[in-house]
């Protein structure tokens, strides 16, 4: 006869004391402390409730903050980028918000620009890697991005006529000199033209109100802080600017290669001046041209067709300060 507890599947308990686990099960049994909190335990549906709260906030709070076209305003723009986003807060591009991605990787040039957003009393907004998609048109941003306000032309007509009321009134050691654009349509150009006239001390650049470049981040940052000293005048015509500037006693001159003044020949850098330069390509307008005191060329190699509108600017405004210092 089989004995209880010996079929198949059966188990038998013995009776009595059994040998302890010698502690090396109190470690098991030790408390772990209060259970967190649903919404603090990351797989827990009260947690992933709470994240898309707090980002629904975020992204209000930039909605309310941020500029808009379908995502920001039209007059607004934004520098993407870290280097970009450094160069423009190191060059003093007048900004408005710092967006920084949430749970960016933080290497040295987000500290820089933290750090330089922080000296300038910046508002720095963390929003999500969607947001910050949408906010800058799914271009590389590398995590930041800089929103840069609208730029405030003075009237090119105004900005003529009074600094030429300060060279009247003697007010002004130097007579004054102006540089106007004629279809340069490449911010870098103009943010290079306005580091030039800053150096050779200008004051003011003017540009047409159509097909011209405009002071974007580009050049602000081309201009290496100048634009934040040189004031950037915008003309609704600008044949009627100079027009303006003529009838005030200011001498318009031109640049283009078919001059009939060679630059180191240019007499009237004395005066209070206007150098009108045009696009690479086209040149001057003919309308401009017609409206010019004279056309100044400069003598450059046959190998070379034209110079950069930049270039050219530059070394006729060092010609002008050479003869006005001789």
């Amino acid at each position: 006869m089989a004995k209880a507890g010996s079929r198949p599947g059966a188990t038998t308990k013995k009776k009595g004391p059994s040998k302890g686990t010698g502690g090396h099960g109190r470690k098991a049994l030790e408390g772990r402390g209060s259970t967190p909190k649903a919404e603090d335990r990351v797989y827990h549906k009260a947690h992933k409730m709470k994240r898309a709260a707090e980002n629904r906030q975020v992204t209000n709070t930039v909605r309310s903050r941020s500029p808009r076209l379908g995502g920001k305003r039209a007059s607004d723009e934004l520098a993407t980028g870290r280097n970009s986003v450094l160069e423009a807060l190191q060059t003093g591009i007048p900004a408005k918000t710092l967006f920084v991605m949430s749970r960016i990787e933080v290497d040295d040039r987000v500290r820089e620009i933290l750090t330089e957003a922080n000296k300038q009393g910046l508002p720095i907004l963390e929003i999500g890697r969607g947001e910050l998609d949408r906010l800058t048109d799914n271009s590389v941003h590398q995590g930041v991005a800089l929103q840069i306000p609208p730029y405030k032309y003075p009237d090119a007509g105004n900005m003529v006529l009074d600094t030429m009321d300060r060279w009247y009134d003697k007010k002004m050691d130097t007579p004054p000199l102006f540089v106007a654009l004629d279809g340069i349509t490449d911010p870098r150009n103009l943010g290079a033209i306005i580091r030039s006239v800053s150096a050779f001390a200008g004051n003011g650049v003017i540009i047409p109100e159509r097909r011209s470049a405009a002071m974007t981040a580009s050049a602000w940052k081309t201009s290496s802080g100048a634009a934040a000293r040189i004031p950037v005048a915008k003309a609704t015509n600008l044949v009627r600017v100079i027009e303006q500037a003529k009838d005030a006693g200011v001498f318009v001159v031109g640049l283009d290669g078919g001059g009939d003044v060679d630059l180191p020949n240019l007499e009237l850098a004395s005066e209070p001046l206007m150098i009108v330069v045009g696009s690479e390509g086209k040149g001057l307008s003919r309308l401009v041209t017609e409206k010019c005191d004279q056309i100044v060329s400069i003598p450059i190699s046959s190998a070379m067709e034209s110079l950069n509108a930049s270039m050219a600017v530059g070394i006729s405004l060092y010609e002008v300060s050479r003869r006005r210092a001789a």
